[in-house]
């Protein structure tokens, strides 16, 4: 089975390791960045570590296509689809803050089965195979136990059109925050998904992102013991924008806030 092909996952590890060993060596180094629109930004390290990427895929799965965040490159429609973002939290990396991660995941017929997100600067490796579980640095990932919203911490981010929509993200926020113990803004997706994954935080919820910013971490966290939908309860589809990703135990009351 195309499951069972461990080259699908060394090639997942390989790519994120050294798209973070790409992304230390120019941080803090004053690299240029561009904007994409009004709050939204591309460094050359994006680039360099896309095109890092697709070098990779183009010379060992040729027939495999790659959706990626910063090329617009057509898809074949091929059965296998790498789904990468070379530099996930950007604006923190812009900014010389050490919260940033490369995350890659590998999709067969639409379906997620295998996952890798990197963060360089605190070595951390999170993988995950579907069905079979996912890890950080080799150790098998747990969701927490916490059972109530009130108890929990919980993580967000905003989208690059909050200036457009401020009041209404930000009514969002304020009722989630009377309901929580705590609400963290971290600024990677993908980091935030796998801590929740890891047990450090016990759920996240976010609008308008991209496939590329949650498809790895969602797999992960799922293999660790998570729920994963869309913001009303309904299946999750990493096309469409919306996510709540929690530790499972607390995902019904989520949405109930959510909803409120």
């Amino acid at each position: 089975m195309d499951k069972a092909n461990p080259l699908f996952l060394a090639t997942a590890i390989e790519a994120v390791v050294r798209a973070g060993d790409l992304q230390m060596a120019k941080f803090g180094t004053g690299v240029r960045v561009e904007k994409k629109g009004a709050i939204d930004l591309v460094t050359e390290v994006d680039l360099e570590v896309e095109k890092m990427f697709r070098a990779m895929i183009a010379e060992r799965f040729p027939d495999h296509d790659v959706l990626a965040e910063e090329m617009d490159i057509a898809s074949t429609g091929a059965r296998h689809r790498w789904v990468f973002d070379p530099l996930d939290g950007t604006t923190n990396f812009a900014h010389g803050v050490p919260i940033f991660c490369a995350s890659l995941a590998l999709e067969i017929d639409g379906k997620a089965i295998v996952a890798a997100v990197y963060d360089p600067n605190r070595k951390e490796l999170f993988t995950a195979e579907a069905g079979v579980g996912s890890w950080m640095n080799g150790r098998r990932l747990k969701v927490s136990g916490k059972a109530t919203v009130l108890e929990s911490m919980l993580v967000t981010g905003f989208p690059y059109n909050i200036h457009e929509k401020t009041d209404e993200f930000v009514k969002v926020f304020a009722q989630v925050l009377k309901h929580a113990r705590a609400i963290r803004r971290l600024g990677s997706a993908a980091i935030d998904i796998c801590w929740v994954a890891a047990g450090r935080m016990d759920g996240f919820w976010e609008a308008s992102l991209k496939a590329w910013d949650m498809r790895a971490a969602a797999l992960i966290l799922e293999e660790a013991g998570g729920r994963v939908t869309g913001m009303a309860g309904e299946a999750w589809d990493p096309y469409d924008g919306h996510i709540v990703a929690t530790n499972g135990l607390i995902h019904d009351e989520v949405l109930e806030v959510l909803r409120s």
